[in-house]
């Protein structure tokens, strides 16, 4: 059994929908679960007709959903139902001057597209005599915390999704997911965050016991760097486990959570390409990949993360004392602030985050009993690859290339693990910064 989770750039037409329903196809013998995204853009309008009045934004979701069912020859009652449901929830949540959409709101807004799109793809698969079965995700066990915006799913999800997708997978019926989407235990709906489609990918691989999850889009894999910036970035076979999860968490590739189940499992995911289905991919595993005729290069890919906070937090009581380094922390956890980097010295802690809800209130907090100072609009550049850390020269040759292109370096870290060598440049220095360090390496 495989679970192929496919993005919404590769369900953004009825024409892309019928290569995924192909895709399919070519698996059936692996027996597939499906796992699906809203349609590419879908959620941006869901936002836009959530935060504003106007009915534009309804009639272009309504338009493009009725036309993409049109075109696959599917009836119009496939997605009728949701529109006029969809319709009906704007009107009783409608902003105006007094009010906003709570986060409780959007996220049972945001979960239309997902809907949506199973149904589509569903019905699709049927008209094309391949059984399926349309599923949301909090119908099948996906129980989550009521974090709105950013849920996590609660332990005993793995067993519920393991005893109700079972009746589906017996029946030879392929069963097409929600991604992205659960319900908290008051029944409230709720969304994992930014690319929770993979992670609902994982969690559902790891609870089947699949024997691969395929994460489909429209790039080759990973890449040596973002192909926006690096014109001749090159995919790469493999990476491992560790060196997927440092890529994760700085490139905003994946969620951050989306490697655990399979970790967890010992499951390899492939991220593969549905313009390009017969290119191989990049396969994240456990084990190292084997000897191939692709030269394995010590480091894999470059990443970045922009739009970061650095704070600078001084005290001379810092100095021979215990607990200091606590009792900052413990103001950030109290806001639930997430810290990125971190830097010390005798009596200076510096740091980065990119959450901005209630950072100045940290550090209004902070300011009671030490020196601080916040620099916005900073960025991670992050070079990956297995014990990187100790390849001779490699640091030099790292800084050395920055210095050529002129990159001022605010932050330095090198990760505990030997995966990964981390520094803070401002947001304008990241594409040079990138395209240095890729003629470095590549």
């Amino acid at each position: 059994m495989i679970v192929m989770k496919f993005g919404g750039t590769s369900l953004r037409n009825a024409e892309r929908i019928k290569a995924v329903a192909g895709i399919i196809k070519s698996r059936l013998k692996q027996s597939p679960v499906v796992i699906v995204s809203a349609h590419h853009g879908v959620t941006e309008q869901l936002i836009a007709a959530a935060r504003t009045p106007s009915p534009l934004h309804y009639a272009r979701i309504r338009n493009l959903h009725r036309r993409i069912t049109k075109e696959l020859g599917l009836p119009l009652f496939v997605v009728e139902p949701l529109l006029k449901e969809l319709e009906d929830f704007l009107e009783t949540i409608r902003p105006d001057i007094h009010r906003s959409v709570t986060l409780k709101e959007m996220d049972e807004i945001l979960s239309f597209g997902e809907r949506f799109s199973c149904r589509v793809m569903a019905g699709y698969l049927n008209k094309i005599n391949i059984p399926a079965t349309s599923l949301d995700a909090y119908d099948i066990g996906m129980l989550t915390d009521s974090h709105f915006g950013n849920a996590r799913p609660l332990p005993q999800s793995h067993k519920d999704i393991t005893a109700r997708l079972r009746p589906t997978i017996h029946s030879g019926r392929i069963p097409v997911v929600t991604g992205f989407i659960g319900k908290d235990r008051e029944g409230n709906i709720t969304t994992l965050g930014r690319n929770g489609s993979d992670y609902t990918a994982t969690i559902i691989g790891a609870a089947v016991g699949a024997s691969e999850i395929q994460l489909w889009s429209d790039v080759h894999g990973i890449m040596s760097a973002d192909p926006r910036l690096v014109h001749n970035a090159k995919p790469v076979p493999a990476v491992s486990f560790n060196e997927a999860g440092e890529l994760a968490y700085y490139s905003r590739r994946f969620h951050p959570s989306t490697l655990t189940p399979a970790i967890h499992k010992n499951i390899p995911v492939r991220i593969l390409n549905t313009y390009e289905p017969t290119a191989p991919g990049t396969t994240i595993s456990a084990a190292r990949p084997k000897k191939t005729t692709v030269p394995d290069k010590a480091v894999k890919t470059i990443v970045y993360k922009k739009d970061l906070f650095l704070v600078t937090i001084t005290s001379g009581r810092m100095l021979m004392q215990y607990g200091f380094l606590a009792k900052i922390f413990s103001v950030f956890a109290k806001y639930k602030i997430v810290i990125d980097m971190v830097a010390t010295s005798e009596i200076s802690v510096s740091c980065t985050t990119d959450r901005k809800d209630h950072i100045r209130e940290a550090l209004k907090e902070i300011a009671r009993f030490a020196g601080v100072q916040l620099d916005e609009k900073k960025a991670v550049v992050c070079v990956i690859g297995e014990n990187i850390k100790y390849l001779n020269g490699l640091s030099a040759d790292i800084f050395m290339a920055l210095k050529r292109a002129g990159v001022k370096i605010h932050m330095i870290s090198y990760g505990a693990t030997g995966i990964n060598i981390a520094f803070l440049v401002d947001n304008r220095d990241v594409r040079k910064s990138v395209r240095s360090l890729h003629r470095l390496i590549y």
